[in-house]
């Protein structure tokens, strides 16, 4: 059985001096506003794992009115999900992740985080894409405000 996941992510910029995506801290001149750690690439990932699963989204199984998730990794949120999909069978045919973000520029980070995120799901690298884009400085990103990230994933089951 394959299913596919899609998910969806933003946060805007606070103060701070980096950020974290796909579970690598990158020096910037803003922070993420977030209850958790902010990584943007991660929560689109878990919720598109979750997508595919059938099994509600992020903010059902984190609530961020949960104090114990405050502040928290986004790479226990992934593997705590990750894990549980893996006990029942799953496994990762392949995850498609983009970010969309004016600043900072990403292209020498993708392979520290392409790495970071395959290593997180306990696959090879070359199933997990990264890509950045820009949106030509329209909207809230265009005018550095955030950061968007998406997620598709197929699982197969067996």
């Amino acid at each position: 059985m394959l299913r596919i996941g899609q998910g969806v992510d933003v946060h805007a910029f606070c103060a701070g001096d980096h950020i974290m995506l796909g579970g690598v801290r990158i020096p910037h001149h803003h922070g993420f506003a977030a209850h958790s750690d902010g990584d943007v690439l991660l929560h689109a990932l878990t919720d598109a794992l979750l997508g595919a699963l059938g099994w509600g989204d992020i903010g059902e199984w984190f609530p961020p009115s949960e104090a114990r998730w405050k502040d928290a990794d986004s790479r226990t949120l992934l593997t705590t999900v990750w894990h549980k999909a893996l006990a029942q069978g799953w496994r990762l045919q392949n995850a498609d992740l983009t970010v969309v973000a004016e600043a900072p520029r990403l292209g020498p980070w993708k392979g520290a985080i392409r790495t970071s995120v395959a290593k997180l799901l306990q696959v090879q690298e070359e199933t997990v894409s990264i890509k950045a884009t820009t949106t030509e400085k329209l909207g809230f990103c265009g005018r550095e405000e955030g950061v968007a990230a998406l997620a598709v994933v197929l699982l197969q089951h067996g």
